[in-house]
């Protein structure tokens, strides 16, 4: 997510007025980030760490004076083009607030090249962890390489995503722009960089090649190589943001916060970690069939083995995998046999009949009347039959959600509504 306004060379002249009135006059602390800042200061700083703050919150007046203390730490050890510690008064400048979705005082969230950290910091709100989180961010994420064999296939690790970069020099725009792009995805491919002799053999002469090599990817499976302007950086990151970040990921217990964060129901495959046939049938499906749910769903794949919990919620165990559910944050839902997902359409009517509430609806209360017969669904609190076959029988009740109980912790924090909970 960009979050910040493109700089002309026509404001440049302005926005630098406004940085050096900022850190001229040597005050203390954190930077107030206000409307008529806020975006000069992201558009021109490559790490910016922001505490969303209001006065009336008992929290956020507890964690102003450490998130001071950090922000001269790391201006004394870091120049301020690379790194800020800034804060926002959500009561005054509310446009800020609500541009970020602000929903409980304090929040901290992450901006590296202009772009948002996909999940919020809660490390330990201390002026050093805030000082070495800052530092962790702020080391090189690329390897470079000396000779091309670092590079092969049986050098690299099988289970990363990586983007590999082959330049004449480090002097160009080009690289300029992998180096930008390898800070904000470190977290989702690894990147390696070649320069001079060792790359000459890979690219023409005075044209940079960027390559992408997916996880699990065989010897003789052939990297796939970038054929915009890589002097565009809007072109090139959205080339390597939808390779390293793919329609369907892997949820682990790592990710899992962010992964709820994000808001969206999963549409989980639980797998046999010896059956990589399933998940690539999973994602031939989703890629072929259910493009357009992306804004609506999350696709994930999950180790039966790590996320056994959810499994016995469903009333199953690694003996029943591969399997499909859904978790909606408040049931899950099973699909009724993993190989119908290879009938055309069915795992698209699973969705569609989340969306519609059906699935809620009939495990509540049995089959909708004069239907089509309902997927039958297995879950541990009933076998779904019509309230209206048995009238001594209760609605019955789908698992609860297991992953919504991964995400993330509402104590600590002031809500909007001020209760403090």
């Amino acid at each position: 997510m960009r979050i910040f306004r493109h700089v002309t060379p026509l404001n440049f002249v302005v926005q630098f007025l406004v940085l050096f009135r900022l850190f001229s006059h040597g005050e203390c602390g954190a930077v107030q980030l206000t409307a008529d800042n806020f975006d000069t200061i992201i558009a021109n700083t490559e790490l910016v760490l922001i505490n969303f703050y209001a006065d009336w919150c008992r929290f956020s007046n507890m964690l102003a004076p450490i998130f001071d203390e950090a922000a001269d730490k790391v201006t004394s050890e870091f120049p301020s083009s690379r790194v800020i510690l800034g804060k926002v008064d959500c009561d005054k400048d509310t446009s800020i607030g609500t541009r970020f979705h602000i929903s409980k005082y304090p929040t901290l969230k992450a901006v590296r090249n202009g772009q948002l950290f996909k999940k919020e910091y809660r490390g330990q709100r201390s002026a050093e962890a805030f000082a070495n989180f800052v530092r962790e961010q702020l080391v090189d994420p690329m390897k470079e390489f000396t000779q091309l064999s670092e590079v092969q296939h049986n050098q690299m690790d099988d289970k990363k995503r990586h983007v590999i970069g082959y330049f004449e020099t480090r002097d160009s725009p080009e690289y300029a722009n992998f180096a930008k792009l390898a800070a904000v995805l470190k977290d989702d491919c690894n990147f390696h960089v070649g320069f001079g002799e060792v790359t000459r053999a890979m690219h023409p002469p005075g044209q940079p090649i960027v390559a992408f090599r997916p996880a699990k990817a065989r010897s003789n499976d052939m990297d796939e190589s970038f054929t915009g302007d890589l002097k565009s950086y809007d072109e090139f990151s959205i080339w390597t943001t939808d390779k390293c970040v793919p329609l369907v990921r892997e949820i682990t217990f790592e990710n899992a916060e962010e992964l709820t964060e994000e808001g969206l129901p999963f549409l989980i495959l639980f797998y046999n970690p010896d059956d990589n046939n399933s998940i690539k049938k999973y994602n031939e499906i989703i890629n072929r069939e259910l493009l357009d749910e992306k804004q609506n769903i999350n696709f994930l794949t999950a180790d039966g083995v790590t996320f056994a919990h959810p499994l016995q919620h469903l009333g199953k165990s690694k003996k029943d995998l591969p399997l499909i559910a859904i978790d909606s944050f408040r049931h899950m839902y099973l699909f009724p046999k993993f190989e119908d997902i290879n009938i055309p359409g069915k795992l698209k009517q699973f969705l569609a009949d989340l969306h519609s509430g059906k699935l809620h609806r009939e495990f509540h209360y049995g089959p909708d009347p004069a239907t089509d017969p309902p997927l039958q669904l297995e879950h541990h609190a009933g076998n779904g039959n019509s309230k209206d076959d048995d009238p001594s029988k209760k609605p019955t009740q789908p698992p609860e959600s297991t992953f919504k109980k991964l995400a993330p912790s509402k104590n600590r924090y002031t809500l909007l509504d001020k209760d403090e909970l």
